[in-house]
This record gives structure tokens, sequence and C-alpha cells, in this order.
């Protein structure tokens, strides 16, 4: 009787006490270059278009929550699932709905940064926005984040690199006029001057600039109940790949991860193991890996997946031009 007792305790605690883990494990996949629910993934709005193939597809990572005992010993013992305290995916003080917003606002900046830095890479106009103004920086009380910055010492900007240039021949102290246009506001010009860069003798204008598409609707990224910032690479190359003449994947099966910043700098993320599962699992064959996690993915790269790394968007392009034509890019 007293057996039967504690298996029954077991039993109800089992099922019904929650832990405080979660379950992280392969998440869908997705080719986008291709279509869900009817729709494009991605589809662009005016500019000329070409003809496409292959899979680029986007890797996330499936997390499990409100576990029992029960179910973290059975998600233990699966080889497609991992344990992690439960504080690393929602945080004390956040609920799961915060949680959620956060990482559905961090994968619409991932849309737009991945966008800016393809238009950026094929030099298409983009729209240069501010992303940041330090506390004590010359433009700190003249221009605000999210102002664009329409034209600086007397030229207009379509780039950062029209910002840089802008700036090329300018010195600490100098005043400087800057056109900006605030929401829908009509463009104002402010007076900033500058101040001292520690890295050159140019003047130092104060803001960190991001670069934005030139038209909000140009580019239109159509995927639902996706969270965080590691598809932004493989928007990016999806963005390429139909704006430029040629297949770019040369109808093979790529996948691949990377957080991306909008001049193209490719960072890393987290579930790597589970992401290249899951695209091997799809069909995958070859997987871009941001250069930072390559030490994880060559320790946990399932059979018949071929490691690229990537510094960068133009590093990536450059790297399956090089598999398109039968070369071999760089591997972890």
């Amino acid at each position: 009787m007293v057996g039967i007792v504690l298996l029954l305790g077991i039993g109800v605690l089992g099922t019904t006490v929650r832990v405080p883990l979660v379950a992280l494990g392969l998440g869908p996949t997705f080719n986008t270059l291709g279509m869900v629910d009817g729709e494009p993934i991605v589809s662009i709005r005016t500019l000329p278009t070409y003809p496409t193939s292959g899979n680029l597809n986007m890797t996330t990572v499936g997390v499990i929550d409100d576990l029992t005992m029960f179910d973290a010993v059975r998600l233990w013992a699966s080889s497609d699932h991992q344990l992690a305290p439960r504080h690393t995916v929602y945080p004390p003080g956040e609920t799961p709905q915060q949680v959620n917003e956060e990482n559905r606002r961090q994968f619409l900046d991932s849309q737009a940064n991945a966008e800016a830095a393809a238009l950026d890479f094929l030099r298409l106009p983009t729209r240069v926005v501010v992303g940041a103004v330090p506390d004590g920086s010359p433009a700190a009380g003249l221009l605000a984040v999210g102002d664009e910055l329409i034209e600086v010492a007397g030229r207009p900007l379509q780039s950062i690199d029209d910002l840089h240039a802008a700036l090329a021949d300018t010195r600490p102290g100098q005043p400087v006029s800057v056109r900006v246009r605030s929401d829908d506001a009509a463009p104002r010009e402010v007076t900033v001057t500058l101040g001292t860069r520690p890295d050159g003798p140019q003047g130092l204008l104060g803001v960190s600039p991001i670069a934005r598409p030139a038209a909000d609707d140009e580019i239109t990224i159509s995927l639902a109940d996706i969270g965080g910032p590691s598809a932004g690479l493989i928007f990016a190359l999806a963005v390429v790949d139909k704006l430029t003449p040629g297949e770019l994947t040369g109808g093979r099966f790529i996948a691949g991860t990377g957080a991306i910043r909008s001049d193209g700098v490719v960072q890393p993320i987290r579930g790597i193991p589970f992401k290249t599962k899951a695209a091997r699992d799809a069909g995958a064959t070859v997987f871009l890996v941001p250069a930072e996690n390559c030490a994880e993915a060559r320790s946990t790269t399932p059979d018949g997946l071929e490691l690229v790394r990537v510094d960068d968007l133009a590093d990536a392009v450059a790297d399956l031009e090089a598999l398109r034509d039968g070369h071999s890019p760089g591997g972890c």
C-alpha cells in the first residue's frame, strides 16, 4: 500500500508540477525564394526582378515551455531536444507575451536590416536614418532616433557611404548644415558643430546611421509567427538573388542562419545544432554559418552538410557564386 501511494504521488507530481526549464529543439524551416499560404515570402514591388531557383532556407529553433517533470525527462532523453533554464528564454519579470513581442520586434528589425543591406550591396538607393544619438554627442538635441538624413554639408544622401563622403573633408569645430525629416513632417535644416573623432581628422556628426529601403513598401517580407533576428542573412540573400540576373543558388538547396546589420555584417546567433539538423532533414546540402558560430557548428554538423563560413553579405554572395561555378568556398 505504501508503494502504491508513493507511485501515485510521483505520478501526480510528475504530470502536474511545472519545472523551471524549457526544451529547445528543431523549428520550422522556410525557403525564402518560395511561397507560404499562396504568397511569396519575399516580394519586390517596382524594381526589376529575375528568376530564381533552388532553395535559400531560413532556419529556426523551437521552444517548448510549461514542462512537467515527466515532460522534462522525456525530452531530455530525446536526441532532438536540449533542456535549458527557463530564465534564459523568458527573463524574470517578463511575461511570455512580452518576450514574444520583443522577438517579433527583432524579427521585423532583421527584415529592415536585410533589405537595407541587400540594397546597399547592390548600390541601389536607400534612406539614411539616425539609429542612435549618444548622450553628449554634437547632434544631441538636434537630431533624434528615426530622423531621416536627407542632405549633409550640401551632399544628398542615398547611402551611408554618401554620409561618410559628405564628412570626409570636414574638421572638428566646423558647423555643418543637415537637412532632416522627422516622421511625415516637412524637412527642416539644423546646424551641427562637428566634434572630434578618435580615429581620424574628420569632424564627428555624432549619430549612428542605419540604411533603410528608399520606400517603405518597396520590399515586402511575409512570414508570420516567427521571432528573433537570425533570418536576416538569408532574407538579404533572397533579395539579392531576386534583384540580380542569374540564379545565386545554382539550383542547390542552401540553408543558413545569422543576424545581419544594415551595413551587411553578419552576427552570431543561438541554436546552431538544431538549425543545421533541421536544414539537413529538409534536404539542404550547404549551410551558411556566421563566423563566430563556426566552432560550435563544426562539432555538431550532420553528415552530408557542407558548412560555409560567412563574415558579411558580400562574403556570402561570393561564396554562393563560387559554389554555383563549381569552386569550393571557405568552410568553417
